[in-house]
């Protein structure tokens, strides 16, 4: 049984940690105002194995932290928890939707109506560019 439930930001470094930066210290994942943003997992039965945090201001968000478990990916479950997020996002009738997204992961966030920006950055050796989508007020 798959579900989709707000977690608190305690419970996705493990996940973070596991999948995006498993070379650093524990403390890497975590970010500065964790405890602002509102945090998902989704559920294999019991198992926590996909994970993103939301963080809204001025009728914009940005998702962050979005990492499924390595196991897990490849079978459709980072789509669903990422789907989840934009009707969430359609839902507070935001008017924009952002994520840095790993240069290689573009064609990924392309599926799901994100564009690619003219801002790109390196972060701990990776590329990286800006991807949104807007929405419709």
């Amino acid at each position: 049984m798959i579900r989709i439930v707000q977690i608190t930001s305690d419970e996705t470094v493990s996940i973070r940690h596991k999948v995006m930066w498993p070379n650093h210290p524990v403390d890497y994942v975590r970010l500065p105002n964790d405890h602002e943003g509102k945090h998902y997992g989704l559920y294999v039965d019991d198992t926590l194995i996909s994970v993103v945090s939301l963080f809204t201001s001025n009728k914009e968000a940005q998702f962050r932290k979005f990492a499924t478990l390595n196991e897990y990916q490849r079978k459709g479950y980072g789509t669903i928890l990422l789907n989840e997020i934009m009707s969430i996002a359609e839902k507070e009738q935001l008017s924009r939707i952002w994520c840095n997204a790993r240069t290689v992961k573009t064609n990924y966030y392309s599926k799901f109506n994100m564009r690619i920006t003219n801002t790109e950055f390196v972060k701990g050796g990776l590329n990286y560019v800006i991807m949104e989508r807007s929405f419709l007020i």
